[in-house]
C-alpha cells in the first residue's frame, strides 16, 4: 500500500482527504442524513407511482393502452425501487462501523463506495420524483394488432387439416380458400386455428380480419366488424352503408390482408361491403366457412377443402377429454358404454363435446346405462341435445328454398340409421307423395328429384355413398329431422318410425289416429294381425323385415294411404283383397317377396301409377293391366317371372302414361318386338335376359337409349350384336353419342356361348360390371374386336367403379389396355386363367 501512495502526488492526496472528510462529499459523515432521505423520498415515490397505476388501470379497462413513456417511468421506478430496498437492507450493518462522530468508518473504504451509492440512488429518486407522475394523459386507444388470437377448445383430429388449410394460403396463386361441411362439424374451430397460426407463425400480413356472418346477415353488419378491427379510433358508426364501404377500401387498399368469414350461407358481395378483391399483386387471401359446397362455388374460391366428421378412433380420443380419465376409471363397463355413446355421434365433435360435457361427472354405471337407453329411443331428451346440438343443426334444414325441399329432407328420416337410400327410389317416393311433380324423364326419375338431391347433399344434410347411386343420413342429422317431425319435442308426433328395431309383432304405442307416416323397416315383424283405424296415414314402410301374413283388416280404414312398400319380405306369399280399400294408393312396391299371385282387389287401384314386382314369383299375365290401372306411369318387372310375351307386349302399348319400364325377355323374337316400339323401347329402364337361347342378339343402342341397367342370366347366346344404327335415316353415329349412354350397371351370371364381352364398349359410362360363373368367357374385351369398335379414341371402362369377376374358369384377359384402366374396387375370384399380374393390378385397388 505504501509503494501505490508513492506513486500518487501528494497534492491529490490531500485535496482527496480534505473532500472526504471535510467537505459536501463526505460520504461517511452524510450516510445517516441520505439513508433517512433516500428512505423518505423513495416512499413518497412509490405513493406517487401508485397513484399513476390506478389512474392507468382504469383507462385499461376501458380498452386503451398505457403510454410508451408512462410505461417507461413506471420501469424506472421499479428498477430503482430494488435497488434501494438492496440499499436499505445493508444500512444498519453500514452504520455499525461509524465512528469518531460518524466522520470516519472501521472499513473506510467499504463504508465510503455505500456512502457514494446512497447519495446516487437519493438523486436518481429525487429526479424521479420532480417528474412527479403526473402525466396529462396516461394511456391512448391501442394500435390494431395484426391478429387477434382467439380461444379454442382441445381439438382432434384438426391438425392435418390445418396444415394443408395453412400451405393452401401461403400458396402465391391460393386467392379464396372455402371449408365446407356438415353443421357441427369443426369447421369454425378450424378457421380458429388458422386465424391463431397467423399469431404463432410469422408473416407479412398487416391484418387478419374475422367476421361472424350468421345466417340472416346484412351488408353493415359486416362492414361493423371489418371497421371495429381497422378504425378503432376513429368513429364510424354514424356513416350510412356506402361511407362505410368507403372506409373499408380506402383502408385496405393500403394492407395485405386475410379476411376470415365464418359459417356463410349464401353469396356475400364484397364489392358492397368495400373489400378489394384479393389479387396477385395485392396479396390478400380470403377464408370462408358454409356448410354448402355450392357456396364455396358461388364465392369463386379457387380452393376448397371439406371438413369431414372425425374417424372412430378420434371421436373416442375427443369424448375421452370430454369426459376426464377419472370418470371413465369409475367403473369397469363405462369404458365400453361410452364408446356405445360415441358411435352413436357418428363421428360430429358438436355432438361428443355436448354429450362429453353431460357425462363427465357421471360416476355410476346405471345412469351410463341409462344415456343410451334416452339416445336410442328419445334422443331430443338427451341433456344438451335439443338446447344446444339440433337447434344448430336445424339452421341448415331452416336455410332450404322451399316447403317441398324441406318435406323430401324429412322424408329421408324414415329410413334406419346408415341405412343407404337408392336415389331413384327415394325420387320415386316423393313424387308418390306429391313432394315432387310426377312427369318422369327417359334419364329415369324426375331431373327435379335429382336437383333436390344434390341441393340436399351440398347443403350436407345427406351424404352420397354406393358409386354415388344412393344417399344416407348422418345419425345425428337423422335425429334433427325426427325432431323437427315431433313439432321439436312438444306436438304428439304424426310420424311414427321404429326402423331398425327388433320386434316381431306391430308395435301397440302407435297412435293410429294421428300418424301420417310409419316406418317399420328392419324390425324383423312377421305377422300382422291388428285392424287400425288410420284415416291420416299416407306412408308406410314395411321393407327387409319377415312377414309371413298380413291380416284382412289391417289395410280396411287406410283411405289417404298413397305409399305402401313391402319389398324384400321373401316369405310374404299373398296379400288380402282388402288391398281395395287402398282407394288414394299410388305406389306399390312388392319387389323381393314370395308373392305369386296378385290379389283381384288390385284392380282396384286405379290411382296407382306405380307397380314394383322385380324378382317376385308371381306368374300372372297381367292381362288387363290398361284398363285396371290405367295411369300406371312405372311397371318394374326385371328379373321376375312375368315374361315380355304377345299379351303383354298388347298391354303395355295401352298404357298411355307409362314412362318407367324394367322387363325380362326369354326369347329374341320378344326383343326384336319390343325394340321396334319406339314408345316402349324408350321407356325401358332395366332390360333381364332370362334363360334365353340363340345364335345372335341385337341390342338397338338407340332404340334403348335409357337403359340404365342390364342382366343377362342362365342364357346360351353365342354374340351379342350392337346397333347403333337410326332407323329412320339408316346412318351410323359415332359411338360417343350412340352408345349406351345410360347404361350404368351390367350383370351377367350363368351363361354360356359368348367368348368375350366386346359390346361392352358400347357402355361408355359403365360404372359396375359383375361376371360370375359364366365358364367359356375368355376375355372380357377382345384386342381385334375393340379396335374395330374404338375408332373414336373410347377409352375401355373409362368410368368404371367396381368390377366383380367371379368363377370364370377361362378368362384369360380383361382387355388389352388393362395398365390404363382407371382405380375401381375390384374383386376376382376363381378365375385359374387370369394371369397373376392383371389380377394382382386390380385386387390392389380393392378397398
Amino acid at each position: 500500500m505504501v509503494w501505490l501512495l508513492n506513486l500518487i502526488p501528494w497534492n491529490q492526496i490531500s485535496s482527496f482527504v480534505c473532500g472526504c472528510f471535510f467537505s459536501d462529499r463526505n460520504y461517511i459523515h452524510m450516510m445517516k442524513a441520505n439513508l433517512d432521505a433516500l428512505q423518505k423520498t423513495m416512499q413518497e415515490l412509490e405513493n406517487r407511482r401508485n397513484d399513476l397505476l390506478g389512474r392507468v388501470a382504469i383507462e385499461e379497462d376501458r380498452g386503451l393502452q398505457r403510454l410508451a413513456q408512462v410505461e417507461g417511468w413506471l420501469i424506472r421506478v421499479e428498477t430503482v425501487g430494488s435497488q434501494v430496498n438492496d440499499l436499505l437492507e445493508a444500512a444498519s450493518t453500514e452504520t455499525e462501523r461509524l465512528c469518531l462522530f460518524g466522520y470516519f468508518s472501521n472499513d473506510c473504504i467499504t463504508s465510503y463506495n455505500y456512502g457514494v451509492e446512497v447519495l446516487k440512488r437519493l438523486e436518481e429518486v429525487k429526479e424521479l420524483l420532480s417528474k412527479k407522475g403526473d402525466f396529462d394523459v396516461v394511456a391512448k386507444k391501442s394500435p390494431v394488432p395484426k391478429a387477434e388470437k382467439m380461444h379454442i377448445q382441445t381439438t382432434v383430429g384438426l391438425d392435418t387439416m390445418v396444415e394443408m388449410a395453412w400451405n393452401s394460403l401461403m400458396n402465391d396463386e391460393r386467392r379464396i380458400l372455402g371449408l365446407y361441411g356438415m353443421g357441427g362439424v369443426g369447421k369454425t374451430a378450424l378457421l380458429t386455428r388458422i386465424n391463431n397460426k397467423f399469431v404463432e407463425v410469422e408473416n407479412d400480413f398487416d391484418v387478419v380480419i374475422w367476421v361472424n356472418v350468421s345466417k340472416d346477415f346484412q351488408n353493415e353488419g359486416i362492414q361493423d366488424q371489418i371497421l371495429r378491427r381497422l378504425l378503432v379510433d376513429k368513429e364510424w358508426k354514424q356513416e350510412t352503408e356506402n361511407e362505410k364501404a368507403s372506409l373499408i377500401k380506402n383502408n385496405l387498399k393500403r394492407k395485405k390482408f386475410v379476411l376470415l368469414l365464418d359459417d356463410l350461407w349464401s353469396k356475400v358481395d364484397l364489392t358492397k361491403i368495400g373489400v378489394p378483391a384479393p389479387t396477385q399483386e395485392n396479396g390478400s387471401k380470403i377464408v370462408l366457412t358454409t356448410r354448402s359446397k355450392e357456396v364455396c362455388n358461388y364465392m369463386i374460391a379457387d380452393g376448397q377443402i371439406k371438413v369431414d366428421c372425425l374417424s372412430s378412433n378420434e371421436a373416442w380420443e375427443l369424448f375421452r377429454i370430454a369426459i376426464g380419465e377419472i370418470t371413465l376409471e369409475c367403473h369397469q363397463d363405462i369404458p365400453k358404454l361410452a364408446k356405445t355413446i360415441v358411435k352413436k355421434c357418428c363421428g360430429l365433435p358438436l355432438a361428443i363435446n355436448i354429450i362429453g360435457e353431460a357425462m363427465a361427472h357421471k360416476e355410476d354405471v346405471h345412469e351410463w346405462r341409462h344415456a343410451i337407453d334416452v339416445l336410442n329411443s328419445a334422443s331430443h331428451e338427451f341433456p344438451g341435445m335439443e338446447e344446444r346440438i339440433l337447434p344448430i343443426l336445424k339452421f341448415s334444414y331452416d336455410s332450404l328454398k322451399d316447403s317441398e325441399v324441406k318435406s323430401c329432407f324429412l322424408y329421408c328420416s324414415l329410413f334406419p340409421e346408415d341405412y343407404e337410400i337408392e336415389k331413384k327410389n327415394l325420387i320415386e317416393y316423393w313424387i308418390g307423395q306429391g313432394f315432387i311433380n310426377g312427369n318422369r324423364y327417359e334419364d329415369g326419375g324426375t331431373n327435379q328429384g335429382y336437383d333436390i338431391i344434390g341441393l340436399l347433399v351440398r347443403a350436407h344434410l345427406l351424404i352420397d355413398c354406393g358409386l354415388k347411386t344412393k344417399v344416407k343420413m348422418h345419425d345425428v342429422i337423422r335425429d334433427m329431422a325426427l325432431w323437427i317431425e315431433s313439432g321439436f319435442g312438444n306436438q304428439q308426433e304424426t310420424i311414427y318410425v321404429k326402423s331398425g328395431a327388433h320386434v316381431r309383432l306391430i308395435p301397440n304405442d302407435i297412435n293410429w289416429e294421428i300418424v301420417r307416416r310409419m316406418s317399420l323397416m328392419s324390425t324383423q315383424i312377421e305377422e300382422i294381425s291388428c285392424s287400425p283405424n288410420c284415416h291420416n296415414l299416407s306412408t308406410l314402410l314395411l321393407p327387409t323385415n319377415k312377414l309371413v301374413d298380413i291380416s284382412a283388416g289391417f289395410f280396411r280404414l287406410m283411405p289417404q294411404l298413397v305409399v305402401l312398400d313391402l319389398s324384400i319380405n321373401w316369405s310374404l306369399t299373398g296379400l288380402p283383397e282388402e288391398i281395395s280399400n287402398l282407394v288414394s294408393l299410388q305406389y306399390l312396391n312388392l319387389s323381393y317377396t314370395g308373392i305369386k299371385s296378385l290379389p283381384v282387389g288390385l284392380k282396384k287401384l286405379r290411382k296407382l301409377i306405380y307397380l314394383n314386382l322385380e324378382s317376385t314369383l308371381v306368374v300372372d299375365s297381367l292381362a288387363g293391366i290398361a284398363t285396371n290401372l290405367p295411369n300406371l306411369q312405372v311397371l318394374k318387372l326385371f328379373h321376375s317371372c312375368v315374361y315380355v310375351d304377345d299379351i303383354l307386349m298388347e298391354e303395355l302399348q295401352r298404357l298411355e302414361h307409362l314412362k318407367v319400364l324394367t322387363v325380362t325377355i326369354e326369347d329374341a323374337m320378344s326383343l326384336e318386338r319390343i325394340q321396334g316400339v319406339e314408345r316402349l323401347a324408350r321407356s325401358i329402364q332395366g332390360l333381364c335376359l332370362y334363360n334365353m337361347s340363340a345364335p345372335l342378339v341385337i341390342l338397338n343402342s338407340l332404340a334403348l337409349g335409357g337403359l340404365q341397367c342390364l342382366g343377362i342370366v342362365y342364357c346360351n347366346i353365342s354374340e351379342i350384336k350392337i346397333d347403333w344404327k337410326s332407323k329412320e335415316t339408316k346412318e351410323i353415329s359415332p359411338i360417343s353419342s350412340s352408345g349406351f349412354n345410360h347404361l350404368s350397371t351390367v350383370y351377367i351370371r350363368d351363361s354360356k356361348g359368348q367368348k368375350d364381352l366386346s359390346w361392352l364398349l358400347f357402355a361408355q359410362n359403365l360404372k359396375m360390371l359383375l361376371v360370375g360363373e359364366s365358364s367359356e368367357i375368355e376375355e372380357i374385351i377382345n384386342k381385334e374386336k375393340g379396335m374395330s369398335i374404338h375408332r373414336d379414341n373410347v377409352v375401355p371402362f373409362e368410368n368404371l367403379e367396381h368390377l366383380e369377376l367371379r368363377g370364370l374358369a377361362e378368362l384369360t384377359e380383361i382387355c388389352w389396355n388393362y395398365q390404363n384402366l382407371p382405380s375401381c374396387n375390384s374383386f376376382i375370384t376363381n378365375c385359374p386363367k387370369l394371369p397373376e399380374d392383371i389380377a394382382n393390378l386390380f385386387l390392389a385397388t380393392d378397398e
